[in-house]
């Protein structure tokens, strides 16, 4: 089988598994959501949604958010960890996004990362979520889920990102992304494998040996 196969016989394992592929940050529009994807770094999705609502009523526009201090931005959010850097970060980017794009966020890669704090997978997100490009979301779950179903051998994001643009159906790859958060929180942990329960154990490597010594 190759990794093309593979990946394709993921992508409906996860469609069956889980059909509704959605974002697990909750955003009205496009600002909020790079906003809370920012914040979403090293926290769960969980305590983002709890900060989000009470920080998007303060701050509801680009030019708002701009305007802000750095410190009242973190008073905000400081329960989601790192607040003094993504304080900065989300002030930066209001005022680039102000300046630079009309208040608009835009709707490219090459554009997102110029943004303060906004690397290729918050971009792929925005891209992938708000203006429904095809994207591939590198986080933690895909990195651990994509290297265990065998479909590369990298440990860098961005290779990553092409290795998968690569093996994936395009209109597919963005759900594709947010069911590997799903299935990488319920079965496929970093700390356990959960093999015997796993909708892809038929062809994924890992769950064939783990089920071959567990015979």
């Amino acid at each position: 089988m190759t990794k093309k196969q593979r990946a394709v016989l993921a992508v409906e394992a996860l469609k069956q598994e889980y059909p509704d592929a959605i974002c697990s940050l909750t955003y009205r529009e496009p600002l909020q959501l790079l906003i809370a994807t920012r914040l979403s770094a090293q926290c769960t999705d969980a305590r983002v949604n709890m900060v989000t609502p009470a920080l998007f009523e303060r701050f509801p526009t680009v030019n708002e958010f701009a305007e802000a201090s750095y410190d009242e931005v973190a008073a905000y959010i400081k329960s989601c960890g790192l607040f003094k850097t993504k304080s900065k970060d989300i002030v930066e980017m209001c005022k680039k996004l102000r300046d630079d794009f009309g208040g608009e966020v835009p709707d490219t890669i090459e554009e997102l990362t110029t943004l303060p704090g906004v690397g290729r997978k918050t971009a792929n997100l925005i891209c992938g979520d708000i203006f429904g490009k095809p994207a591939v979301v590198v986080d933690t779950h895909c990195i651990r889920i994509t290297t265990r179903l065998g479909l590369h051998k990298q440990t860098d994001q961005k290779k990553i990102e092409m290795e998968l643009k690569k093996l994936l159906p395009p209109d597919e790859s963005n759900d594709f992304c947010h069911r590997l958060v799903l299935h990488g929180r319920a079965v496929c942990t970093a700390r356990t494998v959960k093999c015997a329960s796993c909708c892809m154990k038929d062809f994924c490597p890992t769950g064939i040996k783990e089920l071959k010594h567990a015979d």
